[in-house]
């Protein structure tokens, strides 16, 4: 017997091209549960219906699982995830891609509590909460991503020490920023804007894709 939300979860998953197993599956959906049970004392996000929950913050994250591993290539690479939170989009990408680390790093120390509670109930060893400002961390990540959390130019500049030289930014949005992107640093650059459909979500959504400027 299906649980509920799930028929919805592998439609959307169907729709996004992702191929996830069974234990995947289970997964996402333990970690709807847990946000749902936590959200009332920790406040990790101001939705609170379960089906919104699963557009709104499951399937927007799952929509950037593909350009994730296309930008991967198969490496086993290690992700930062800024602003984490309730672990959107990072708690996604590890149980999407097991091979990849993630760290997700949030300054309010209960949100890097439910994190690590998430990798030990999800048993996902490839999972970390870290409680710190993204400044102080020393890195390096492969690629350091986030959702929602800042401005462009604010986010690449509180994240830089973190990434190596080679690495990319993934910044899930909603319309594409050109305001942002004007005032992005000038050793950063936009080297590619994704657009993402999200099933069941009608809203803009996009990935801006940065990197530094090639010396």
């Amino acid at each position: 017997m299906s649980r509920p939300l799930e028929p919805q979860l592998r439609e959307g998953a169907r729709q996004l091209g992702l191929q996830l197993n069974e234990v995947q599956i289970a997964q996402l959906l333990d970690y709807l549960d847990l946000i749902q049970k936590w959200n009332k004392v920790y406040n990790l996000t101001a939705v609170r219906d379960p089906a919104e929950m699963l557009t709104h913050h499951l399937l927007d994250s799952l929509a950037a699982v593909g350009p994730l591993r296309r930008q991967a290539g198969g490496r086993a690479i290690s992700v930062l995830d800024v602003g984490s939170g309730a672990g959107l989009p990072g708690v996604v990408f590890a149980i999407c891609c097991p091979e990849i680390r993630v760290d997700c790093v949030d300054t309010v120390a209960k949100k890097a509590a439910f994190l690590q509670q998430a990798a030990v109930a999800l048993k996902l060893p490839n999972l970390k909460g870290v409680h710190a400002r993204v400044e102080n961390l020393p890195g390096p990540y492969d690629i350091v991503c986030s959702r929602a959390f800042a401005s462009l130019g604010d986010f690449v500049n509180w994240s830089s020490g973190a990434l190596v030289e080679q690495g990319v930014w993934l910044a899930m949005k909603g319309k594409h920023p050109a305001d942002e992107v004007a005032t992005l640093p000038a050793g950063v650059e936009v080297f590619h804007v994704e657009q993402l459909q999200v099933p069941g979500l009608a809203a803009d959504r996009c990935i801006v894709w940065m990197k530094r400027h090639a010396a």
